[in-house]
């Protein structure tokens, strides 16, 4: 991927080496370890994760540990990061512009180890997420590491994916989305509201690569291999891959997030077309 030299977004907060003071957590409905393994499908927001659990005093203040240190490793995973978000921005600032609205552009905080969000606390372990109480995506750079060691999905292109499909649910925020498929989760059993959290997921992919799309044809972002990059990344993420390799065997009721081949399709969709009208995952089968 061409990124170098470009603009940064001055949107990027750094809270690493601060970790949150946290007293205690109960578990309810949802295990505690099955949140990790869940999370690690690029969750959007971990009220839902955690909506089974129960916390008990956590605190929201950050407390300061020993001063981060960057290596030049982590510098340019931060600058790259930060070039990835300010892309997002052009785009979807141009995006909004054109239908003609106004894109109020998401903050991106970079946290070690843990973090407080308006969204609760969160952990390393449980992935990338978007907040949609503070509109701000929280990313470890850890993360990256896990992505290419664990799933098998190295590279910047696919790196660039993960950040692109958390903004896009910031776009659903936005838009009014993700507000109206929560309220109808919580009118729903169970199989019926994991049906819709894949619908949420896979528009979020299909957003990236509409994302990816006008990036390119603005700025030429794409190198040879860097839509294999995405695929690959999006393939790692779905759900029936995830669970076979975590349990040895696919559940398609807890679905949350979709197959590896839904995730696949709706981001080439996205990237294809350019177009938000062709990410409607909620008409028709997905």
């Amino acid at each position: 991927m061409r990124w170098e030299g470009r603009r940064q977004s001055s949107n990027v907060e750094d809270r690493r080496g601060s970790r949150p003071v946290r007293r205690g957590m109960v578990g309810g409905g949802l295990g505690l370890v099955a949140v990790v393994v869940i999370s690690l499908f690029l969750g959007v927001d971990p009220r839902v994760l955690l909506s089974g659990m129960q916390a008990v005093d956590v605190g929201g203040s950050q407390q300061s540990d020993a001063p981060y240190v960057e290596t030049p490793e982590d510098a340019r995973h931060r600058e790259f990061v930060s070039v990835v978000l300010a892309d997002t921005e052009d785009v979807w600032h141009s995006l909004f512009q054109a239908g003609g609205g106004t894109y109020r552009e998401p903050a991106l905080v970079l946290f070690s180890g843990a973090v407080e969000s308006g969204c609760g606390f969160a952990e390393a372990a449980m992935g990338p997420f978007y907040c949609p109480a503070d509109q701000r995506v929280f990313i470890d750079l850890s993360f990256f590491d896990d992505l290419e060691r664990r799933l098998g999905a190295g590279g910047d292109f696919a790196e660039a994916y993960v950040i692109a499909h958390e903004v896009g649910h910031h776009v659903q925020n936005l838009l009014g989305t993700s507000g109206k498929v929560h309220e109808l989760q919580q009118r729903s059993g169970q199989a019926e509201a994991n049906q819709l959290s894949v619908r949420l997921e896979l528009q979020a992919d299909c957003y990236a690569g509409v994302w990816a799309h006008h990036a390119d044809r603005t700025k030429g972002i794409l190198e040879a291999g860097d839509v294999e990059e995405a695929l690959g990344a999006a393939s790692a993420v779905g759900d029936d891959r995830l669970q076979r390799q975590a349990q040895g065997r696919v559940v398609p009721d807890s679905f949350t997030h979709g197959t590896s081949e839904q995730r696949m399709r709706w981001f080439r969709r996205g990237l294809e077309s350019g177009s938000l009208e062709a990410c409607d995952t909620f008409s028709g089968a997905v």
